[in-house]
């Protein structure tokens, strides 16, 4: 899942309203932030073997640190808790730690049984939605779509650039996420890592979007 997630930090502007979605997107994308770093290291690893599912040719052999489902518990509470101490709200701190482990949640509909429960356990979860083309990319646009609307339902344009930068954001998440379902395989794994390090761009482009925008009335 790849704009499932952007979708559910860009629905917590409802209810998390005082938070950028910067920091949203930050938070619902932070175990995907992880791991390119953590495969760059040797940590973690991932094969590319073409039709590992119809969706994605990517084999995920050991994800131990960024998500296991123990790990991602304590990287909601850390991300909360960072959150809680840097604003003082709770409300929107509970809501960035709930993003965090949304993440390994989506994850688990669309994988296939390779998401561990705790770092080098052998029970491995996943729904394999990825082998249901229909199915995965109709979950993934309604969640994406129903982010973007509560997004504007929650925000209005400051300027042009509240407008434009939104749309464009958008836009560009559509086209990045058709290109990598139904593109060609990667080259190499450290193309992956490096190409997944520029979601750090999007998390940005989110800070850049939200100081263009104001709060509607709740």
């Amino acid at each position: 899942m790849f704009i499932g997630h952007f979708g559910v930090g860009l629905a917590a502007k409802s209810k998390a309203r005082p938070a950028s979605l910067g920091t949203l997107l930050l938070a619902s994308q932070f175990i995907d932030l992880l791991w390119p770093s953590l495969l760059l290291l040797g940590l973690e690893r991932v094969e590319i073997v073409p039709g590992a599912t119809k969706l994605t040719p990517l084999e995920f052999v050991s994800y131990p640190i960024s998500h296991s489902l123990l790990t991602v518990v304590g990287w909601s509470i850390l991300f909360g808790v960072v959150f809680y101490v840097v604003k003082r709200m709770v409300v929107p701190a509970v809501i960035c730690g709930a993003l965090v482990a949304s993440h390994w949640v989506l994850d688990a509909l669309t994988h296939k049984p390779d998401l561990p429960l705790v770092p080098g356990g052998a029970q491995r979860i996943g729904l394999g939605l990825w082998n249901h083309p229909a199915l995965e990319i109709t979950l993934e646009v309604l969640v994406f779509s129903a982010g973007v609307f509560l997004y504007l339902r929650a925000t209005k344009a400051r300027d042009r650039v509240g407008t434009i930068g939104f749309w464009s954001l958008v836009g560009f998440l559509l086209v990045a996420h058709f290109g990598n379902m139904f593109g060609p395989p990667p080259p190499s794994v450290g193309a992956i890592a490096w190409s997944a390090q520029a979601m750090w761009l999007l998390v940005a482009w989110g800070y850049w979007v939200d100081r263009h925008r104001d709060l509607k009335s709740a």
